[in-house]
Order: structure tokens, then sequence, then C-alpha cells
């Protein structure tokens, strides 16, 4: 709490974490740029413009959102340029390899197919990345259907409650953290808990984290689609390629300096396209909050995203708890106190967030947003109820990922 009175309204101002004070009435100064949060490129005065800019483009976007119906499918500018470019740019990709194809056909044996091999190298470089499990697997562990049915039994009433398909393999690890991502060509559908997250939460807030991941599978991410990949990374590996080493006579150098042209001329189109998908993104997040409401019900949602705004806290006891080698039971305890400690706070952390967790590069609007969009929408009872009884039985099936966890955060 500061001393100061508000300019605007007289209202006493507030901070929290040590953060330059703001009016929590009129939200005077709550838009202040603050460089630990608000980086974007590493220069002060392009910095605080972008964070202008999407502090506007959030606020713009959940007024949007607070004054009409639920969050739904999108046919936003951003939407709509995201897939045009990506479109654009698969054909790039795919003109290359016919191009190198062709190349390394033509007069077999002749100089020209080497330049042949050269294009499909650098297609080979452009190639939109899929993800793969077995990525994901070396971080996590999978459940098995077999030994934690009263699981994988949720995940099907709540796949069955928010319309969405069930995820064909479910990963525990220790991240305080939650996701799910669709990964290969066979587009294998991926939803991970982290162990530290979903042994804190209580019954209907575990209902609703499933419900809000199960969402990301039918909530029009435009970022999740097969044909977007190529907006993701290929102007930044273009960008890369272009990009020169120093040194050689006067006409390499020269050379040099129009390859750093070009790449930065990449990377800046890269950035326009990840800033622009991003805002469908956010949108996307808001949607899934609303199925995680429609699963789970609208208190728990609300629990759910507050508790996100003091992730750092329950980590920080949790941790603690797995050094003492203590388990699931005493990492919830110890986060039961943490949250209670600091529910005073949740309203000015709420309007705090709305400052440090915007970004252009932000995927998620901010956690204090969430909350109150789905405050702002009439309350929605629980289509999915968790007993104590299957959520303690669910906790026995996760034992053992539970004590891998706690070895691995034990010792990190």
């Amino acid at each position: 709490m500061s001393d100061d009175l508000c300019p605007e309204c007289a209202t006493p101002t507030i901070s929290e974490r040590s953060a330059e004070p703001w009016c929590p009435s009129c939200e005077w100064n709550l838009d202040r740029f603050d460089p630990e949060h608000g980086r974007h490129l590493g220069w002060a005065r392009v910095d605080r413009r972008l964070y202008r800019a999407a502090y506007w483009l959030t606020a713009r976007q959940f007024a949007e959102l607070a004054g009409g119906p639920a969050a739904g499918a999108s046919k936003s500018a951003a939407r709509l340029v995201t897939i045009a470019a990506s479109a654009l740019l698969l054909a790039g990709e795919v003109a290359l390899v016919v191009l190198g194809v062709w190349l390394l056909l033509k007069d077999f044996f002749s100089p020209v197919n080497i330049l042949g091999v050269l294009v499909l190298a650098v297609a080979v470089v452009l190639r939109p990345r899929l993800g793969r499990l077995r990525d994901l697997t070396a971080e996590a562990t999978e459940v098995d259907r077999g030994t934690a049915p009263a699981l994988f039994g949720l995940i099907e009433r709540v796949a069955a409650a928010t319309g969405a398909p069930m995820p064909d393999v479910v990963l525990m690890g220790a991240e305080q953290n939650a996701y799910t991502v669709t990964v290969g060509l066979r587009r294998r559908r991926v939803l991970y808990l982290g162990a530290p997250l979903w042994a804190v939460l209580d019954p209907q807030e575990r209902v609703a984290l499933v419900g809000h991941e199960l969402g990301h599978f039918v909530n029009g991410d435009v970022r999740r689609g097969l044909l977007t990949q190529s907006a993701r990374s290929t102007l930044g590996q273009v960008a890369y390629l272009l990009t020169p080493d120093r040194g050689g006579d006067l006409v390499a150098q020269i050379v040099e300096f129009v390859g750093w042209v070009f790449s930065r001329l990449a990377l800046g189109f890269q950035l326009l396209l990840l800033w622009t998908s991003l805002r469908d993104s956010q949108r996307a997040e808001y949607l899934a909050d609303e199925l995680a409401a429609k699963a789970g019900g609208s208190a728990a949602t609300i629990r759910l995203l507050d508790s996100f705004l003091i992730t750092d806290a329950v980590d920080t006891v949790v941790r603690r708890e797995a050094r003492a080698k203590q388990g699931a039971e005493a990492w919830r305890a110890a986060a039961g106190v943490a949250r209670t400690r600091l529910e005073p706070q949740v309203a000015a952390m709420r309007q705090l967030s709305r400052r440090t967790d915007v970004s252009l590069f932000a995927s998620h609007p901010p956690a204090g947003l969430r909350a109150a969009l789905t405050a702002t929408r009439p309350e929605q009872p629980a289509a999915v109820v968790l007993p104590e009884t299957d959520s303690a039985r669910i906790d026995e099936e996760l034992a053992a990922h539970y004590e891998r966890a706690r070895r691995e955060l034990a010792t990190a």
C-alpha cells in the first residue's frame, strides 16, 4: 500500500512487489512501462512504444469480449493475415522442393545438380517444425490408462462436457505447468500435467484445468493448425540463413551487407507475423477459459486463474517440501497456506498482472484479465463434479509420478 493519493481521483494508490504505485479505482499509472517486464527488443524507446501498443491491444480485446457473447471462433484480421501468410510461406517451401528436384534431375551428373542439392538443403532447413513426441517424453513420463483409470475417466468426462477430443498421450512431469500440444505428421494430441501444479489444486480446480487444456483442441487457436506451422519459424530461419559472417574483401563485405539487410527484413516480417498470430492465441485462451468454466464451474475456474498470480510463491513452498522429502499431500497443505496468506492481495495482483504480463510476445492474456472476464460472464455450474474420494484415488494412481517429480524438484 502506498501513502500517496491518485492525482486523478484522490484515491490512495497501491503497490505490490515493489512495483510503481497505481490507482486501484481509476487505474491511473497502471499502464506505466516497466523495463524489467516490458522488454521486447532491447531498445528502450522502441520497447516503450511496443509495450504501449501491447497494452492497448490487450485492453481493447478484453473490452470487446467482455461486452459481447462468450469468446468463440474468430474470423479476425489477425487470424486471416496469419493463415494467408502461412499459405504463401508453405507455397514457397513447396516451390523450393520442386525447383531443387528439377535442378537435381536436369542434365544429371552436371554442375547444375549441385545447385539442386543446395536448394533442397535450404528447403529442409525451412521446413515446418511439427514437433516430436520423444522430445516431450525426454522431460516427462507417460501416464498409462491401465494404472490410472480414475484420471482417464475424469479426462473422458471433461472431454464429453466440452466437446473436445481425448488426448492420445497423457504426460506428467515436474514443471509447475500444464499444456496441450499436437505433434508429428500423425498429429497426436498430447496433454501434459505438471505434478507440482496438479497436486496442489482442489478437485474442481483440477476439472477446470483439464477443461481449459482440452479446450485448446477445439478453440481454433490459429497457431496450432497444421497449415500455420510455417508462420512460426520459416522467416526466422530465412533470417538465420542470410545472416553473414564478418570479414573478407570489399566485394565480400558488400555481399554480406546485402545479406544482412535481407536477413533483418525477414526477421522483421517474422516478428510482425508472430505478433499478429499471438493476438488470435490470446483470444483462444479466453475461449479455453470458457470451456474450463463449463466443465469445472465458474468459481473453480476463477480460483484456478487467480492461483496463476501467485505461482512463484506456490512453487517456492512446493520445492521446500520436496527438499524435505515430503510428498504431494504436504505440497497441497503448504500451497493452501500460501494461497490463504496472499488472498487479500489477489485483487491488486490481478491489476498488476495487466502491467507485468502484457507483451506482444505473450501467448496468454494477463491472468488478472482472464479471471475478470470469467467473472463478468453468467455463472456456470460445473458440468463435471469430481468428489474428494475420486480426487484422492487419482492421487494414489499418480503416486509414482509425484515421487519422480519430488526427486527432480529436490535436486533442481
